[in-house]
């Protein structure tokens, strides 16, 4: 049996605490507000608040070393719980806090924080050792959920969906939805054996293999849960099952599977990445979608943000070799076009090509490219009513700067040697020197060159950790968390020294799309595949991973290719931020037409990109590399939302075999709205009527856009 303690609620999120009669242990159960009376699981284990593993205490049982750390004997001997704590304020933030305690003289500290700006909690979970010893920790929870489904009784087979995200190099953020029972989490016969899902990423590309993210559905009640860590270091995140009752854990990868411990000295404390968790009435994408929502709170981006403008980044145009002949002769031709930033991408501190050679770490300007210096180049970027932007990789040393690629003591290592991949090897950001020197190289020369804009890229894996100087007991789980929290940490120097910078976030394209860095950029790259087919599939699983606002996709202009392409690639950057590149030459004539139509267009977009919601139609696209079929993706422009309420935007690319018509099903929205605004190539027929957007006249790797609405 259960007993109910607290219940909380925020719009229509509802936290119930409830404890276990016969052990004793408090969980936590979501379920959306509406659905509240409805809680009817108690025949399983209560998950417990916090998931931990103490060196020395007892292993887990029911062969579950390797594949699991949960409830070892540290959580099912040692913890008893206290009841939670309500605190609300004024602005109707909530925080619930619930003391565990560990007989040896430890305690942990959950705390579930709603808030009404956000459709997402967050969970943060602290441990103190109270004692007068030293403890080991080799896993702590970040965040549990667990009796799903709890509107269910007893093994409720074919119901629960689960929800995982694949992800990568340019081909990130791929749906992966399977019935539990594919994934062996059903329990044995006997109750015995634990069966786990463990799943997550090792090193300093968080978004790699696995998106940090794990969704459930109990498809009988329409419901799914949602849940996401937010550091950028090695995670990992669990679907475990024993009994009737399904649990979801997550949070730093452990000792088995990401290296990771942690000592604890009397009186210390050690705070675990927070993460975020949500529930919704609906499916996937809609949980999804709230939990990538929560960041919008904690955003603080320059005022030039408030609009949405169009970037210009000359990657794909010198592919690592601007000049500041190049940069002028792209101007001349951009600036008429509506963008409002133009960014010098790699390569402007090298004689060579950026993909072959490797100087990073000193960040002189090429006296060649640039013979006059940077600052008049950012003068002629202002001149021509533009803000000027400049690329960096400035965590890590490359080969060619010996100075920097030799300097062992300021390097990070893995067994007393500098950890090095290819030509980079990366700087210890716990050092202070290292921060200073970086100081002078990247803010000052930021300030002296009057720069409005950073693109911060990191081309390269850590690994699975590092060696903390002066610990050598520290573990390399723990060597990587701390090197990342002080890389982000001096990202927020910047931030605090130059507020109104405009930072992007890039690694190897969207590797690092985490909820930790996305509060510290205005916009991240959203990929690296800049000329694929598969633009638009990668830039539509972004809306289940970061705020549109966020997402730049890139439009490559190329001399060669035929105008009408530009559609195409003009559509998939309003599934984001449209952001140009390529041939200086090609922005002229029909292309420049359409240009300048998609850009018009994409400013009506904007307000929509900006805030509302989104939904998938089409097939499912299996190939990535050959796409077939068509997808679009309706946004629903949020209430309330100035350009935005009572407004659609609807966006439909078509691959190989396309058929000639499609027909979308714009749900919850006016079933004779008008069609304000399209953007598609001649020769197409579109209609609006009864909730359905038709459209006729098809053919392969079409690209259309179309605003319904006043």
């Amino acid at each position: 049996m259960r007993t109910t303690l607290r219940t909380v609620t925020v719009a229509n999120l509802t936290a119930v605490y409830r404890r276990d009669d016969e052990t004793g242990v408090v969980e936590l159960v979501l379920t959306p507000t509406d659905h509240a009376g409805e809680l009817t699981r108690d025949d399983c284990a209560a998950e417990p608040l916090v998931q931990a593993k103490i060196v020395g205490d007892d292993y887990p049982f029911g062969f579950s070393q390797g594949r699991t750390m949960r409830n070892a004997k540290t959580v099912t001997d040692h913890m008893t719980y206290e009841d939670p704590v309500i605190k609300a304020d004024r602005t109707g933030d909530i925080t619930v806090t619930t003391r565990v305690n560990d007989d040896r003289g430890l305690h942990y500290d959950h705390t579930l924080s709603l808030t009404p700006k956000s459709r997402a909690a967050e969970v943060r979970t602290s441990v103190v050792n109270d004692s007068d010893k030293p403890v080991t920790l080799e896993m702590l929870s970040s965040f549990t959920l667990g009796s799903l489904s709890p509107f269910e009784q007893g093994l409720d087979p074919e119901n629960l969906v689960l929800h995982r995200m694949r992800s990568t190099w340019s081909a990130e953020g791929r749906l992966l939805s399977q019935p539990v029972e594919d994934l062996e989490l059903e329990p044995s016969w006997q109750r015995f054996s634990a069966n786990s899902v463990r799943f997550g990423s090792i090193g300093s590309f968080p978004v790699r293999e696995w998106v940090p993210f794990v969704g459930l559905t109990d498809t009988r009640a329409g419901v799914t849960w949602a849940a996401a860590t937010t550091h950028a270091s090695s995670w990992q995140i669990e679907a475990y099952r024993r009994d009737d009752g399904l649990s979801l854990s997550g949070g730093i990868a452990d000792r088995e599977f990401g290296q990771w411990t942690k000592m604890l000295a009397p009186g210390e404390r050690f705070d675990a990445p927070y993460a975020v968790v949500t529930v919704v009435d609906g499916g996937v994408d809609e949980a999804a979608q709230a939990l990538a929502g929560n960041v919008r709170k904690d955003l603080k981006v320059p005022e030039s943000e408030g609009h949405l403008p169009i970037i210009f980044n000359e990657f794909c145009s010198t592919w690592g070799q601007p000049t500041e002949a190049s940069v002028l002769k792209q101007l001349d031709v951009v600036r008429k076009l509506g963008v409002e930033y133009f960014v010098i991408d790699a390569g402007w501190f090298d004689d060579q090509a950026f993909e072959a050679a490797s100087r990073f770490g000193k960040w002189e300007v090429s006296g060649k490219a640039f013979p006059n210096g940077m600052r008049p180049v950012v003068d002629k970027i202002h001149e021509a009513g533009l803000k000027a932007g400049i690329w960096f990789e400035f965590e890590i040393a490359g080969r060619e700067e010996p100075d920097c690629f030799d300097k062992a003591e300021w390097l990070l290592k893995r067994d007393g040697v500098p950890i090095t991949s290819g030509n980079r090897r990366w700087w210890d950001m716990r050092n202070p020197e290292v921060r200073e020197y970086l100081a002078r190289k990247v803010i000052d020369f930021l300030k002296d060159n009057g720069f409005d804009y950073m693109k911060v890229d990191y081309n390269d894996t850590i690994g699975i950790g590092c060696e903390t100087p002066g610990n050598p007991d520290a573990s390399l789980g723990e060597g990587l968390y701390d090197q990342i929290r002080a890389s982000q940490a001096f990202f927020r120097r910047i931030r605090e020294e130059l507020p109104d910078l405009m930072i992007e976030i890039c690694a190897s394209g969207g590797h690092r799309l985490v909820q930790s860095f996305m509060t510290i950029g205005a916009m991240a790259s959203f990929s690296d595949c800049h000329e694929c087919d598969y633009i638009p599939i990668v830039a539509g699983n972004m809306h289940r991973m970061i705020l549109p606002r966020q997402s730049q996709i890139w439009a490559v202009v190329r001399q060669e290719a035929p105008a009408d392409k530009l559609y195409y690639q003009i559509c998939s950057g309003l599934l984001g931020r449209l952001c140009f590149s390529g041939d200086a030459t090609a922005f002229a004539g029909r292309k420049e037409e359409i240009i300048t139509e998609g850009v018009a267009f994409y400013r009506k977009a904007a307000p929509i990109i900006d805030r509302g919601e989104s939904h998938w139609a089409g097939p499912h696209v299996a190939s990535y590399a050959h796409p077939r079929g068509w997808q679009a993706i309706v946004r629903d422009g949020s209430r309330g939302a100035e350009g935005a309420d009572g407004r659609a935007l609807v966006v439909l690319h078509t691959f190989h075999d396309a058929p000639e018509h499609v027909e979308i099903p714009v749900e919850g929205f006016a079933k004779d709205a008008p069609i304000a605004a399209a953007f598609h190539r001649p020769g197409l027929e579109l209609s609006y009527a009864d909730g359905t957007l038709r459209i006729d006249g098809l053919t392969d790797f079409d690209g259309v856009a179309v605003i319904l609405g006043e």
